[in-house]
């Protein structure tokens, strides 16, 4: 995605716009930030990793190399004006991984944040120290999968390396950005106890308020010799998360009461859930209405509440 011209570096496809869509917040999943608002979400063609089970294979993995750059031409005052005018909130940055597009996303971002709108992320967490720390003034959240916590797991499925996600995971949290984490479990490679509680006491110890969500595995790419992950696992890893004292444990793609979110000191049902959906949300002032415990959050759309 990228060409070396005369000793540096230029990027194929700034402004080459491969898919855009309106989706519910709730679907990158963020299940924190600005429930039940529109994320206009918008992603180029290009991967950083190589994942055996890639549900966007067809434009994340395109052939290399792939010349011309597919893609519908658009500005970054294009995307921001289109976001105004299906009144989202943010900018979803997705699909692919949106350091691919750095250049792009960054000065969309800018131009999101003079607007009123925020800027969402939706990443593999493979973004250099450097690169992170210059757009953070304008990235309000961030989803990231941890795929797993090993780094064998990590190149064979990926051909990256573990660490790197950590760090950056670390580096948002320090940054202030908000973030919650996603592993899409998949039957026989990330699916024993020893990883789930991994995961979750890594999570535990940078913030017990980080979202987690684990999320069932649907046979794609090269890797359709695998079932759809049973229930019953994301199961299990929901109970260690909670186990471990993880606040908030998700179950995605699959329409459970494990969407819904609950006060972690009375217990009682906060956001109703159902399919992306928000059915009922009854936190007030970033609190729990029945015994006052704050919700760790972004609430509302013109702070930034951590």
């Amino acid at each position: 995605m990228r060409e070396n011209i005369n000793g540096a570096l230029y990027s194929l496809v700034y402004g080459k716009l491969i898919a855009s869509a309106v989706d519910p917040i709730e679907k990158k999943p963020l299940f924190h930030f600005l429930p039940g608002s529109q994320a206009y979400s918008i992603a180029t063609v290009g991967c950083n990793f190589r994942c055996l089970n890639c549900q966007n294979y067809d434009v994340s993995q395109m052939p290399k190399p792939q010349k011309p750059i597919f893609g519908e031409d658009a500005t970054p005052e294009e995307i921001v004006e289109a976001a105004k005018r299906y009144k989202c909130e943010s900018i979803a940055y997705t699909y692919t991984e949106p350091t691919i597009f750095f250049e792009y996303a960054y000065d969309i971002a800018r131009l999101a944040r003079k607007e009123g709108i925020k800027n969402v992320f939706v990443s593999n967490g493979y973004i250099t120290e450097e690169a992170l720390r210059v757009i953070a003034p304008y990235l309000d959240a961030s989803n990231i999968d941890l795929k797993g916590f090993s780094d064998e797991f990590y190149r064979k499925l990926c051909g990256a390396h573990l660490n790197p996600v950590l760090d950056a995971i670390r580096l948002h949290k320090e940054l202030g950005i908000w973030i919650e984490i996603t592993t899409l479990v998949i039957p026989s490679l990330n699916d024993s106890e020893e990883n789930f509680r991994k995961i979750a006491d890594f999570i535990k110890d940078l913030d017990d308020g980080i979202p987690w969500h684990v999320t069932r595995f649907y046979p794609a790419y090269r890797l359709f010799d695998l079932p759809p992950t049973p229930v019953d696992t994301l199961d299990k890893a929901r109970k260690i998360g909670l186990e471990v004292g993880l606040k908030y444990v998700y179950q995605g793609n699959i329409p459970e009461e494990g969407e819904n979110t609950y006060c972690p000191s009375c217990g009682k049902l906060l956001i109703k859930r159902h399919d992306y959906e928000v059915m009922q949300n009854i936190i007030k002032d970033s609190k729990c209405p029945y015994c006052g415990t704050k919700i760790d959050g972004v609430w509302q759309s013109k702070t930034r509440q951590t």
